[in-house]
């Protein structure tokens, strides 16, 4: 698999050029954003390591540009700043994946490894969810809870398909937005606690009085429950 890593700061740029070069891919390392968009453009890559601060051109606006573009490829954007907005303006400008500096290049080999399998396995996605008694029908919309029918509105379903498809696993409010809103303009990351609230009034009136399947995770986000609780 061949990778473009764009950074301009030349220790990390050479490490990740060594990184993923030990792991067999082949590496093309580009110090700003203008020589990254002449580059990538026209070419398919299986990946592309964007740093956020660059000269001239910010990475931000380089994944925005790449998108327009028609790039493809997983964008996994590498920065120091690490607030909920910044997250969530690098998720919205396109990026697939937002990773904090200082990191461990092995877990960024990891996203990169993640990314590089849900591409593979987007067609091949199966078309009925299903988490304990709770199942989903990616092709009829519908859902049922414990034999009773649950009726969503469309972006319900998105939201409880992106939940059912992380069971047991936090999602933070940025991911999510980033998942079902990135490109919708005026809308805040509090409409993911709006739609998370309305998914779960709808889910507990099929569960027994006090059950519920959403649990919110202090600090990290909403949590589909693997087991009714």
């Amino acid at each position: 698999m061949n990778i473009l890593v764009v950074e301009d700061d030349p220790d990390i740029g050479s490490l990740l050029r060594r990184g993923f070069s030990s792991e067999s891919y082949d590496v093309e390392l580009v110090g700003d954003g203008e020589a990254a968009l002449r580059v990538a453009n026209g070419k398919t890559w299986g990946a592309i390591i964007l740093d956020v601060m660059l000269p001239g051109r910010s990475g931000v606006d380089v994944c925005k540009a790449l998108r327009a573009g028609g790039q493809t490829a997983p964008i996994l954007m590498l920065s120091a700043r690490s607030s909920v907005n910044e997250r969530t303006e690098g998720l919205m400008a396109g990026a697939d994946d937002y990773i904090v500096k200082p990191f461990a290049f092995e877990e960024l080999l990891a996203r990169v490894k993640v990314q590089a399998l849900r591409r593979s396995n987007a067609g091949t996605e199966p078309r009925r969810l299903e988490v304990g008694t709770l199942s989903l029908d990616l092709d009829t919309r519908q859902a049922q809870l414990g034999g009773t029918r649950v009726r969503l509105t469309e972006r319900e379903v998105e939201l409880l398909a992106l939940l059912m498809r992380h069971p047991g696993e936090p999602l933070s409010r940025a991911d999510i937005f980033a998942a079902l809103w990135a490109g919708h303009g005026g809308a805040s990351l509090n409409v993911v606690d709006v739609y998370v609230g309305y998914l779960r009034h709808k889910l507990a009136e099929a569960l027994p009085e006090g059950a519920h399947l959403i649990m919110t995770v202090r600090g990290r986000g909403f949590m589909l429950e693997a087991e009714e609780s």
